[in-house]
C-alpha cells in the first residue's frame, strides 16, 4: 500500500474535519463485528472517522493499528481519541463518497 503524499494527507484531513466519527470502539475493543462494519463504512465512504473509548494512549493507537491492518485502511490521521482512516474504494459511490461529497472542502 502506497503511502500517501503531504498534499494527500493535508486535502484528507481537511475533508475529515467536517465528518462525525462513524465507527465507535467501547469496552470489548477490536471485535470481528467492528472490522467487519468498519470495512463496510470504508467500502462506502472512503474517509471515516473512528473514536476509541479508552483512557490508556498507547492502548488506542495499538487498536488504531490493528483496526487499520485489519481493514488495509491508512490512518491519515490520530487526535486523542478519534482516528482518521482511508481507503480507497473499488468502485467510487459518489452518494456515499465523502471524497466526492465534500470535495469543495477540499481547495
Amino acid at each position: 500500500m502506497a503511502n500517501l503524499s503531504i498534499q494527500e494527507r493535508k486535502r484528507l484531513r481537511q475533508i475529515g474535519h467536517v465528518l462525525n466519527p462513524v465507527i465507535m470502539l467501547g469496552g470489548q475493543g477490536l471485535t470481528e463485528n467492528v472490522v467487519e462494519e468498519t470495512l463496510r463504512a470504508l467500502n462506502d465512504h472512503e474517509l471515516i472517522k473512528v473514536k476509541i473509548a479508552g483512557e490508556d494512549r498507547e492502548e488506542r493507537a495499538e487498536v488504531i493499528e490493528a483496526l487499520a491492518e485489519a481493514t488495509q485502511a491508512q490512518v491519515v490521521q490520530k487526535i486523542g481519541k478519534i482516528a482518521l482512516l482511508y481507503k480507497k474504494a473499488a468502485k467510487q459511490n459518489p452518494k456515499l463518497s465523502n471524497l466526492v461529497r465534500h470535495a469543495h472542502l477540499a481547495n
